[in-house]
């Protein structure tokens, strides 16, 4: 592998890793603590992520209970799960809350397609940008007489063969989230 892909593969992974972070995300019906680790809660002043301060667990696949270490930021996990538009209603029992996930409807699975066509679209980009990015020093690189044409070629016939490999595995995630967001 050239030295030009070599530099820029961690960026490709990096795109293909973040999608997934990103699609776990994804409401299907059942519970996941992705769905509310990532959720920003404004306490002790500072915005602090659920997943550092409470436990998260999953008691049966349509509950989610978020137990606080402190339970002085109960109200505040509360509030900033209902604000961040999750499509799940928090239930404040005192000491936990807990989240039931709601039936989705063939109109939510609708929408979840969407938004992941949307993320899958956004990593695309993101693979052609780093793309271009590598090509653009290839070119440089046969400008300046560091490499010759052929090589450029070569390094640009390798490059075009690992976007292809990347952007299908991200097809191939794209095509199991959309199962896995269909199924009833």
């Amino acid at each position: 592998m050239n030295n030009f892909l070599e530099s820029h593969k961690e960026d490709f992974t990096k795109a293909v890793e973040h999608l997934k972070g990103e699609l776990s995300a994804l409401r299907t019906g059942r519970a996941h603590p992705s769905l509310v680790e990532n959720i920003l809660v404004e306490a002790y002043g500072v915005k602090t992520p659920i997943r550092g301060l409470a436990n998260i667990t999953i008691p049966d696949p349509k509950t989610l209970v978020i137990e606080p270490w402190d339970k002085s930021v109960i109200k505040d996990m509360e509030k900033a799960i209902q604000m961040a538009n999750t499509g799940i209603n928090p239930v404040n029992e005192g000491t936990k809350i807990r989240l039931s996930m709601p039936q989705m409807t063939e109109e939510n699975r609708k929408d979840m397609i969407k938004i992941l066509g949307q993320k899958l679209e956004q990593t695309r980009i993101s693979l052609r940008n780093v793309r271009e990015a590598v090509k653009d020093e290839i070119a440089k690189a046969e400008k300046d007489k560091k490499i010759g044409e052929d090589e450029k070629f070569r390094f640009q016939e390798e490059l075009e063969e690992f976007v292809k490999e990347k952007n299908e595995e991200v097809k191939v995630i794209g095509e199991k989230k959309e199962q896995e967001l269909m199924t009833i």
